[in-house]
């Protein structure tokens, strides 16, 4: 049975995103993952880096605000920014408009596709604080190796520590529960 675009559209109240998956590593091949986000006014993610894969921002709609190795770049529709893998990197909503975007992560990555489904999930059932961080450190570390994801800032300290409950929470089976509960595609 196919999944239709209905079907792959998650939404962040906390972020205040929906993210829809047009193309996953699996239907690519592994070179690509494919996201059209829509971005609220004031929505915005922290600065985080990936470890294996580079993230591609393209305006489509409204001004994007990215910042990729502190250096800012205001987006109009058509234009990009590239963040490679180990860059610092995120990206705001400004204005007072949505923004319309999509974001290419090459190579596809499964496990952001996981984390990203998880942690929305975790959002809507209001599981998460403030940040979009999820009030469980094990699932927080958990999501943070499943899209090889790291913060920056003084939350980086917890890094070693969110690693260990990560490896605590898969012996104990908690990645399947959660892949279980909110993956859907």
């Amino acid at each position: 049975m196919s999944v239709t675009v209905q079907q792959r559209r998650i939404h962040s109240p906390v972020q205040q995103d929906t993210a829809i998956f047009l193309e996953t590593a699996a239907e690519s091949g592994g070179r690509r993952t494919l996201l059209e986000i829509e971005l609220a006014p004031g929505g915005s993610n922290a600065p985080h880096r990936h470890l294996s894969y580079d993230e591609r921002f393209v305006a489509l709609e409204g001004e994007l605000t990215v910042r990729v190795d502190g250096l800012l770049h205001l987006l109009q529709p058509g234009a990009e920014a590239t963040a490679r893998a180990g860059v610092v990197h995120c990206f705001a909503n400004e204005t007072d408009e949505p923004v319309r975007f999509q974001v290419a992560l090459a190579p596809g990555h499964r496990g952001f596709e996981q984390a990203l489904q998880i942690g929305y999930g975790l959002a809507q059932d209001g599981l998460t604080n403030d940040n979009g961080i999820p009030k469980s450190l094990v699932h927080a570390g958990l999501l943070m190796q499943m899209g090889e994801m790291r913060v920056t800032g003084p939350m980086r300290a917890l890094t070693p520590l969110l690693g260990l409950l990560a490896r605590w929470g898969r012996r104990r089976g908690a990645d399947a529960v959660l892949i279980e509960r909110y993956v859907r595609y």
